[in-house]
């Protein structure tokens, strides 16, 4: 028996139907990928119900990257889980590594990220190697329950493992979906540091813009990358300005009530 007749693939999905067939058909040999749903209104549950290993589950209600992801876990039948995105997908290699690693209930393995921009593959602005946990048995660990940048939780006595050949992961395809994920990911962010009692200003905001976009360009070789490079940078950018300056108005907002 295979590591992987063992594990349960769990994505979260919402309109994915561009990216989710690829996404399914590189889990085939998986015993069961669970899918929970949130919302969907285009093709991306028909293109689904073709791959007789999927469940499909519905949770028509948001309530934070981390808390979906843990409820998609709670459906699934086996204990041992691989998390994985709609717009990523998994090489053979990958399966053949997965199903050759020894796993104890204290094993978390990390997989790395290729992110393309378009057709593009984009090593540069922090988005390489981008190692992200994402087998983990749920008797041992979960995902924090971040609105936002969720991650699987490590302890100290956990057995952490790497698979160095990447996934691809169809992070953006145009500059404007770009934009509509950082707009939507930055309420998120600035929402959660908001809870926490974090505070901040309008100074700190135009630093973090400066710094992350000196960063990205020339420390992690945006300029190698031409005018994509320049324009994740400047995004990235605008990203950390945005974090903070939301993060301002609901300081803001706070003073008013």
């Amino acid at each position: 028996m295979q590591n992987t007749d063992n594990i349960s693939a769990v994505i979260l999905v919402k309109n994915a139907e561009k990216t989710i067939g690829e996404c399914l058909e590189s889990l085939r040999l998986f015993g069961e990928v669970v899918l929970l749903d949130n919302g969907s209104t285009d093709a991306t549950l028909e293109i689904a119900s073709k791959y007789p290993n999927v469940k499909v589950f519905s949770e028509p209600n948001f309530y934070g990257f981390g808390k979906m992801k843990n409820i998609a876990v709670s459906h699934a039948t086996n204990d041992w889980i691989l998390s994985i995105d709609s717009d990523e997908v998994l090489m053979p290699e990958i399966v053949a590594q997965i199903n050759a690693i020894q796993l104890n209930e204290n094993t978390v393995v990390a997989l790395s990220r290729l992110n393309y921009y378009g057709d593009r593959c984009m090593k540069c602005c922090g988005w390489y190697p981008d190692y992200v946990w994402r087998i983990f048995n749920r008797k041992y660990t979960c995902f924090n329950e971040n609105m936002v940048h969720e991650g699987v939780e490590t302890k100290p006595d956990t057995q952490k493992l790497y698979i160095k050949d990447a996934m691809k992961h169809y992070t953006a395809t145009t500059m404007s979906s770009i934009i509509d994920k950082m707009n939507r990911y930055t309420s998120l962010s600035a929402q959660q540091k908001h809870d926490a009692g974090k505070k901040t200003c309008v100074i700190v905001a135009i630093l973090k813009f400066i710094h992350t976009f000196n960063m990205n360009y020339f420390f992690r070789r945006g300029i190698f990358y031409g005018y994509k490079g320049f324009v994740l940078s400047v995004l990235n950018a605008s990203a950390s300005f945005l974090r903070y300056m939301k993060l301002y108005e609901l300081n803001k907002s706070d003073k008013k009530h």
